[in-house]
């Protein structure tokens, strides 16, 4: 019996081959010439104290429907208002409902780094994600082997993106650092049974060296859960759908992204 994660993967591939088969590998290259140059979001979170990353989310494989956001572009405007480090947009459609199409919007309408949230598993989705605006990519350690991962990563940085790479546990932690990533992300969702537990994040981003920004993912859902991950050690928070559930988007951006801050500045280890 598949994982979650694998299931994830199968309908990704499906979904790919489709757009490869109207937009070639050579066509992207072509439009990422006429791109503007990525953000460096890498840079940004590096020399922050502490960030907010805040996600653009309609749906979950393990909530389901989360939020109708018929205007991502007005939804990421509000995250960057709020202080938003970076927006990240959901582009898997099947579990997550998200399409290319609200990267394009947010891109237009925000100045600030966009991580395209999806599940790499081929160089197109990285030439494409440069194409269509995103500074960001995720790598998913789980997903992918050695060989994959490090490729993945080198063609990214090769196009000037920042590489969100993403552990759950010691083994993908040692897999992670032999590409020497500078954005290492924690998630405390278990990708093959998507059980959360904010523990995971707690044992291992204190194992993360200090020169690597620690992003804590899954599962916050308060202003205490934030005062304890910084306390921990997170460098930033990858949040989707406390905000988008919550209301006041702006408003919670900006009070997590202080109370981080504070307890970095303060009790913060790592």
């Amino acid at each position: 019996m598949s994982t979650v994660l694998e299931s994830i993967i199968d309908g990704v591939r499906e979904d790919l081959a489709n757009r490869q088969a109207k937009v070639t590998q050579t066509q992207l290259e072509a439009l990422i010439r006429d791109v503007a140059p990525a953000l460096p979001a890498a840079t940004n979170l590096r020399n922050a104290t502490f960030s907010v990353i805040s996600e653009v989310k309609r749906s979950s494989p393990s909530k389901g429907h989360l939020a109708d956001i018929t205007s991502p572009q007005s939804l990421a405007s509000q995250y960057a208002e709020g202080g938003a480090a970076v927006v990240s947009v959901l582009t898997e459609e099947r579990r997550f409902s998200g399409t290319l199409a609200d990267l394009d919007i947010v891109r237009t309408h925000i100045d600030i780094p966009i991580l395209r949230k999806d599940f790499m598993v081929t160089e197109y989705q990285i030439l494409e994600s440069r194409a269509h605006g995103a500074d960001v990519i995720l790598l998913i350690v789980a997903g992918l082997d050695q060989t994959q991962l490090r490729d993945f990563n080198d063609v990214a940085l090769g196009l000037g993106m920042s590489v969100l790479v993403e552990i759950h546990d010691e083994a993908e932690l040692d897999r992670a650092m032999d590409i020497e990533p500078a954005l290492l992300g924690v998630n405390a969702r278990n990708l093959k049974t998507l059980e959360v537990d904010l523990a995971v994040c707690q044992r291992l981003i204190p194992m993360i060296p200090k020169e690597i920004v620690a992003v804590a993912e899954s599962g916050i859902a308060t202003i205490d859960d934030v005062i304890m991950l910084a306390r921990g050690g997170a460098d930033a928070i990858l949040v989707g759908e406390a905000l988008v559930r919550g209301g006041g988007p702006s408003e919670t951006v900006r009070e997590w992204n202080q109370a981080g801050t504070e307890e970095r500045n303060t009790d913060g280890v790592r």
